[in-house]
């Protein structure tokens, strides 16, 4: 069944992690870019109208657009990430889209909580281990990356590729978030 997610692409975590998912990260070769994921799965793409659009950018106004930067290594027992700090907006923005759509939790309630990541591995544990040694070296000798998150991308894999469906613009940083 085709689904779409809600994802903060970040271009500039390519150079220092895009081989390593290249290697470690099976969704990479299903088109989908070094991200955060605010919310996966969502609903059927052909589903999605514009009443839902309008519906989802209401919920996505009660956050203003932020910096935030990626400098620490986290893991899950499969899974080696780096860390948002802060991480608060990207939560703000999950339980935002949950509380207009209470039928898409987050990973389909399978976890308890919101941990914001970027994924760089998934799948083996040893294979999440190399990685997270590599990016930690990487880390070390570059000081991370500060990025801006000024929109949020519906992506959907209705052809069995992830493509971009929509873009939501963030309220600027000196516009006061609106909860519509």
């Amino acid at each position: 069944m085709a689904i779409s997610a809600f994802a903060v692409k970040v271009p500039s975590a390519e150079t220092l992690v895009g081989d390593l998912r290249q290697r470690f990260d099976a969704t990479t070769k299903l088109g989908v870019p070094a991200h955060i994921t605010v919310l996966v799965p969502f609903m059927d793409p052909q589903y999605i109208t514009p009443a839902v659009l309008d519906r989802v950018q209401r919920a996505l106004n009660r956050v203003a657009a932020f910096s935030f930067s990626l400098g620490r290594v986290g893991r899950f027992p499969a899974t080696a990430y780096l860390t948002p700090e802060p991480p608060e907006p990207f939560i703000a923005m999950t339980k935002a889209l949950v509380d207009v759509f209470p039928d898409f939790p987050p990973y389909g309630g399978e976890h308890q909580g919101v941990v914001p990541h970027l994924t760089v591995a998934h799948g083996e544990p040893s294979e999440a281990d190399a990685a997270a040694a590599e990016l930690q070296k990487r880390l070390d000798a570059s000081g991370g990356i500060v990025a801006d998150c000024a929109s949020v991308a519906l992506i959907e894999n209705s052809t069995g590729r992830w493509e971009e469906l929509h873009v939501f613009h963030l309220p600027s940083a000196d516009t006061p978030a609106r909860d519509d």
